[in-house]
Order: C-alpha cells, then structure tokens, then sequence
C-alpha cells in the first residue's frame, strides 16, 4: 500500500494506482476528456494535470502512479488556468453546433465547459470543413466534432480488436477516421457501436430513426407494434435519473401503449424460442452427432458479421437460429397476424433494442424478409426511446403498470437473462438439459458463465457425459476462444468445447452501443444484477415451459427445428473476408 496526501487528505492506495483514482479515492474529481474507465490512459487531452509538492512541474494524473510520500495539489489558479486554456484550445477546434447535436446534454466537454465558466471565444475558431460519414445506417461519424482524445480509437482496436478507427496524421492535423481513410461502411467495422458509447462528444452517434418512427405511428394506414429487448428494461431509467439496473418493464409496456403503439411484445418471449431452437440444435449435434461442435451462438449481429469477417472458417459451427429481434418481426407478422386477421403488409415492427447493429442487421440477407415482408422495419436503440418519451410529454416514471400484449409477450426469467453476457449460455443449458435427460437442473443458475470476466468457461455432467461450454465478451476476447478450438482441429482432437457464447459487447447487451451514456464495470455490474433479480421473480425459469411458447408451436410452428421452424426462424451464413488469404 502507498500512504500520499492529496489536497492535505491522507489516503492509503495499492502500489501501482494512478494519482486520477488516488484522488477519486480521496473525493476528489479531477477533470479528464480522454480517459475513460474501460481504457488505458493515453494522456492526450492535458486536462488532469496536477502538481507534486515543491515542484513546478505538471503531471498528468490519469498516467502517473501516485508515490509513497507524494503531496499532490489538484486545483490551485494556475492549475485551473492552465485547464481552462486547454478547454479554450480544444472548443477553438470545434464546432457551435450543441444545440443540433445528438450529445446536447450529455457531452462531456459541453460540460466541462460549463464547469470552467468560458463564456466567449478567446481563441479564433477553425474548424474543417468536414462531410459527415453516413456509410453504414447504423452509426454517423461526424468529424467536425472529433476533439482526438483516442478513445474510440482504442476501443476498436484494442476491446474490439477490429482496428476500423485510427488516428492519421500528426500534429496539428492529426483526425480520426477509418483506416487508409476510406469510409466506415469499407472498414472492418461490425456496427457494435462501442466508439458511440465511448466518445465525450457527438463526434460518433447512432443513427437516428425516430423520425421515422414518428411518422409510422402517424399514419392511419400502418398498425405500429413493437418489442423491447431484455436490456431495455434495466437500462432505459438511467436516462430518467434512476439508478442502473432499475426494472422498468411494466411501465415500458404503458409507455409504448401511450406513443400509440397497437402492440407491445416482449423480445424475452422471442428470446424464449431462440432458446427452444438453439437447445434442440445442440442436441441434433452433441447427442446425435448431426453437425460439427462446438455450435456457437448466433444472436449477437456484430459477432455474426465479425465471424463472416475475419472467422469464417467456424461458418458451419454457427446455429442456424436467428436473433430474437427477427423472430418476433416474423413471427408477428404471420402467426399474429393470422391469430387477429391482420394484413402483414400494413404491420410496422418497431424494435427496441441496446445495439446499433440491429439497425443493420434488419435486411442483412433474405432471410430476414421471411414473413413476405421486412420482417422489422426499424430498430432503435435505448436512447433513442429516452428521447422520444421525453418528446411526447408523458410522465414516464408516474405512469401506472401495464402488461404486454398475449401471444408474443409473456416470457421466462431465462428470456430476461439473454441481455446479460454469459445469459443465453445459461437459458440454453437449463433447456438443453432438460432435452438431453427429461429432468430439470438440480440448481437454475450457473455460476461458471456469470460474471465480467473476458472468458469464463465450465463444465457440466448431462446424464453421465460431460457439457464443456465458453462464453466470451468483448470481441477481442473470442480470438483465445476459436484459437484453441482451432489448435484442437489441427492435433484431430476433440473440441475443448462443446457449445461457445459470444457477445461483441463488453457485459452483454447491457453493455450495447445504443445505451445510455456513461457505461463501465460498475454500472454493466447493476444492470446484469436487474436482470439476475427478474429472472429470480419469474414464476417460469425456463425457455420451454413459456405458456405462450408452448401454444405457439402447437397452433403454427410445429415441432422445433420442424419444416416451418426452419422457414421462419432460422437463417444462414456468408464468408466475406477482409483480406485474401
């Protein structure tokens, strides 16, 4: 332990902790634009300077160990100079578009400007003149606003391992933009939107469908339904200022019934019958040995282009399942459509979803216009919805509590859990289990698959014969993963395991790049645990004892992995590699 003062406060630290979070130790906030607690320091912005006892010169708290003995000043007037100019510097390269912009509010440096009291311009402003990158329908980059702290640089690279984003340049004219400068829709990007999530500023943003929305539910000739992803749920109240992780779910159902919408499902549901249909594919392939293992999950959109990206070689291991998202978009236009003699044609499926890869992911290929029609006309992210409600003036938080449309709306605690990393392996075992013996697990929860760490693996006895199973997070962390199945390949061993989960955001959903702002382990942490809780309050545990799912495949879909199954809810995979190899 290191023994320091900061600001005349004594505190105790372990050896190696950075002066920025000695001082957070102490109560003291010291102000930064560039790091952020999911990433490394780079020290780029210059704002956390602070001074050592007896010294002129300034350190740079975000990079610097605190030392045994250290007296460290963290404001005084000329440290707080010395900041307020490098504000002035930074806001002279940046655009007076705050009230336009979609991080109005919610900016980091809007805010610290505010803090620093700069009510003029001291500094002549030169800001480039910059055309916005609008390649990919999910994300808008927006250069103007880019104040090169590097984040969105570093979680791309480096927690994502799909190097879409650098820094060019040098000096003065240093930008951030996709490598070799070409736009994002080129790059390697997979659309998981952790650069939006990331950024202080509106220099990334998804890309904002309300508009469209809106006029939907305007038009007399559309019946809007819509669905809310298992996230949402405990996410959505923080842009309300409730605590992350609060359970929102009945007042969402009101909500989205006072917006206009004639339907509310739940995509928990539609999770439910990803699970019924992922469950029997891992026993086609491990009990009857009718596919390769280990199956890999395939509801997350930015792993599923990342694996047609740079992992193809696992195309056949992939489940054939679609995304919860499009199994309710085509189950809600047909089997509910049918049960209440809807036109499908007229029907507009919103989604509601933590991810602005689901945007994307909406006419990824044919399959997803399975019902004759698109199966989801559009999908909007978590802050999305906070703005619309805060647009049409209900009193969100007051409103009384509703329940969700029958037929595709009642769920189980393992269709909550889905939004959590480490979640769709469990539902997926407790059915599987069940499948593979005709007995339920002794204990629901699996610990082995719980928890933030990068790669959690375990083991399970299914009726005498041992279940490996992997789960990774972030997708930096699945190359460990494939490399050793692929090393077990190369010796013609078995795979070390049976069935992989991945999930390209770091925590699961609850960690998407459409949630509100200000994500990190603490608040991932919150969230996962409001979800644990839902799964815990659910009379039904299990995918396949859903009421509604057992009625759904008696009246329509038949039995799983069945003709009709396989028409609607399952789809299929392209190689599209980056590099030839």
């Amino acid at each position: 332990m290191i023994t320091a003062r900061i600001n005349q406060i004594e505190v105790k630290v372990p050896a190696g902790t950075s002066i920025l979070d000695a001082a957070r130790a102490a109560q003291v906030m010291i102000p930064t634009l560039c790091k952020h607690k999911d990433l490394l320091p780079t020290a780029s912005c210059g704002l956390c300077i602070v001074r050592n006892k007896e010294s002129n010169k300034f350190l740079r708290a975000c990079c610097t160990p605190i030392e045994e003995g250290m007296e460290i000043t963290t404001h005084d007037r000329r440290i707080v100079e010395v900041r307020r100019s490098t504000l002035e510097l930074i806001l002279s390269n940046h655009p007076q578009a705050c009230l336009t912009c979609g991080r109005n509010g919610e900016c980091e440096l809007q805010t610290l400007a505010a803090d620093f009291n700069i009510p003029m311009e001291s500094i002549k402003r030169y800001v480039k003149d910059v055309p916005q990158d609008r390649s990919t329908g999910s994300i808008i980059i927006d250069f103007t606003k880019c104040i090169k702290c590097g984040r969105c640089v570093q979680v791309c690279q480096d927690m994502q391992n799909v190097w879409a984003l650098s820094l060019l340049d040098r000096g003065i004219n240093t930008r951030m933009a996709p490598a070799g400068d070409i736009t994002l829709a080129e790059s390697p990007c997979v659309k998981c939107g952790q650069c939006s999530a990331h950024c202080p500023t509106g220099a990334i943003v998804e890309f904002d469908e309300t508009p469209a929305v809106w006029e939907a539910l305007h038009d007399k000739e559309k019946v809007c339904v819509v669905q809310i992803a298992p996230s949402v749920r405990v996410t959505i109240g923080e842009a309300f200022g409730l605590p992350p992780g609060t359970n929102l779910t009945k007042k969402l159902y009101a909500a989205l019934r006072r917006l206009g919408f004639k339907a509310v499902f739940d995509t928990n549901f539609s999770a439910d019958v990803t699970i019924v249909e992922e469950a029997s594919e891992f026993i086609q392939r491990f009990v009857h040995k009718r596919g390769p293992l280990p199956l890999i999950t395939s509801c997350c959109p930015s792993w599923t282009e990342f694996m047609e990206k740079r992992h193809y070689d696992f195309i056949d291991n992939f489940s054939t399942a679609k995304s919860p998202q499009q199994m309710m978009g085509v189950l809600a236009k047909t089997y509910y459509a049918q049960k209440l003699g809807l036109d499908p044609a007229k029907l507009y499926m919103v989604s509601i979803m933590p991810c602005t890869a689901k945007k994307d992911e909406l006419g990824r290929n044919d399959d997803m216009f399975a019902s004759g029609h698109q199966d989801v006309d559009v999908s909007i992210t978590t802050r999305e919805l906070a703005r619309m409600l805060k647009q049409s003036g209900i009193d969100f938080l007051q409103l009384p509590d509703a329940e969700p449309d029958s037929i595709l709306g009642d769920y189980s605690g393992a269709g909550t859990i889905f939004g959590a990393t480490g979640g769709v392996m469990e539902a997926a075992v407790r059915t599987a289990y069940f499948y593979a013996t005709g007995v339920k697990l002794d204990k629901v929860e699996i610990e082995a698959v719980r928890g933030l760490e990068g790669v959690k693996v375990g083991k399970l006895n299914v009726g005498g014969t041992e279940v490996r199973i992997a789960v990774a997070h972030g997708l930096a962390n699945v190359e460990t993963v494939l490399n050793r199945v692929r090393q077990a390949r190369k010796r013609g061993e078995e795979p070390p395991y049976h069935f992989i989960e991945v999930m390209a955001c770091p925590g699961g959903c609850i960690g998407g790049g459409g949630q509100p702002y200000g994500v990190n382990n603490e608040r991932r942490k919150q969230r996962i645990a409001g979800l644990y809780q839902d799964d815990r309050d659910r009379q039904v545990r299990y995918s396949h004892e859903n009421p509604e799912v057992v009625q759904l495949y008696q009246e329509y879909l038949g039995e799983p992995l069945g003709h009709r199954a396989h028409q609607l809810l399952h789809t299929r995979y392209t190689a599209k590699p980056l590099y030839k190899r």
